[in-house]
């Protein structure tokens, strides 16, 4: 590992990857759309916000990423559904990740549903544009942005005709999950299961969207067996066929015994900041042994046994301001605003956190921080 080189950590937020990358003794400088507190305090941050006064895009990200000193790239979301602007940045740079052809081969549902049919992989029925006439009457549709992220834009189908990009696509009932996995490009290795907290309203969440994860997965041992081998075939199929490099996630619904597969993310997740404590792994530097061809040994089958870790986004059910966050991080809050801060009706208001010995006090625990924050604020 070279002290001297210099990474530039892009995305919408990258807070809890740049703690990982300060741990792994990685000199970084990021560059997110928040600029929160937390972050400030420990690396050199650039917001498209706070300090560029720009609305997110991933092409800002481009833009203003290239007015900047670095000599390789670590990206998160949603870079990940631009391929066009990561090979601008392969021109320039190092990508530490996944190549921009790789991610236009793993975000195609095109391609990835006739790769799932032909191998044998459990996945919801997905009909594209102009395939409409073939939806079963007796499915539930949903309509699902090609290039959404975080469960946002996720719809029931109206039956009207979808736009270019969007998919249709069979709701499984079951829960939802994610398998946060390292990969070199030939195989991968998962390194844990979470559950995904979706569109909890105690939270301020609605509808599918993404609010939080719990690690580990709460399963009994036969199933977590058998899901483990169903989601390692699966991890090595898509690395195989796709060439993924680095640590990513692979989203999944746990239905009947089978793990239904929904979508590969092919970079840096929210959850594997809780691997990180769970497991007392470095994600960074796995993802950067991952891309040179080294991987983990990691025993999930041994996970669940100990501590339970849980992570829930609070979302400003109105428009608020802030008052001082200063001592929000010893409160086991984390993405903190700045004091005095407006922040929108919709929009995050930081992260909570919690350890706790089941899954059932995590999640309990997740919901009373939840409340402790709204009450703070006079919501």
């Amino acid at each position: 590992m070279n002290p001297a080189v210099k990474y530039l950590l892009l995305g919408l937020s990258t807070r809890a990857l740049a703690e990982s990358a300060v741990k792994c003794g990685i000199d970084v400088t990021s560059l997110d759309y928040f600029g929160d507190r937390d972050q400030k305090a420990i690396v050199e941050n650039i917001s498209l916000a706070r300090d560029r006064h720009l609305p997110f895009s991933a092409q800002n990200l481009l833009v203003e990423g290239l007015g900047l000193a670095f000599d390789r790239v670590v990206y998160t979301s949603n870079l990940e559904n631009h391929p066009e602007l990561v090979e601008e940045l392969e021109k320039v740079s190092i990508i530490v990740g996944n190549s921009a052809k790789t991610l236009e081969q793993v975000r195609n549902w095109g391609l990835l549903r006739n790769f799932c049919r032909d191998n044998g992989i459990s996945c919801p029925k997905t009909l594209l544009p102009g395939e409409e006439d073939r939806a079963i009457k007796d499915i539930d549709w949903l309509v699902k942005p090609v290039n959404g992220g975080g469960g946002r834009g996720i719809l029931p189908w109206d039956k009207n005709s979808l736009d270019h990009d969007s998919i249709l696509q069979q709701r499984i009932p079951g829960v939802s999950a994610s398998a946060v996995f390292a990969a070199n490009g030939e195989k991968g290795t998962v390194l844990g299961l979470t559950r995904q907290l979706i569109g909890c309203e105690k939270l301020g969440a609605k509808g599918y969207g993404w609010c939080g994860n719990i690690f580990p997965l709460d399963i009994n041992d036969g199933l977590k067996r058998s899901l483990v081998g169903q989601i390692g075939t699966m991890l090595d199929l898509f690395v195989s066929k796709f060439r993924l490099k680095g640590v990513g996630s692979m989203d999944f619904i746990l239905s009947r015994g089978l793990g239904f597969f929904l979508e590969v993310n092919p970079r840096y997740t929210a959850s594997m900041e809780l691997i990180e404590k769970g497991m007392d792994l470095n994600i960074f530097d796995i993802h950067l042994k991952a891309c040179d061809g080294i991987l983990p040994e990691i025993d999930i089958l041994k996970q669940g046994k100990g501590r339970f870790y849980g992570k829930a986004i609070a979302f400003a059910r109105k428009e608020i301001q802030v008052q001082e966050t200063e001592n929000w991080h010893g409160m086991g809050r984390r993405d903190i605003p700045f004091s005095k801060d407006r922040i929108e009706k919709g929009a995050p208001v930081c992260t909570l956190m919690t350890s706790n010995d089941t899954h059932e006090e995590c999640l309990a625990s997740l919901f009373r921080k939840g409340r402790a924050l709204e009450k703070e604020l006079g919501i």
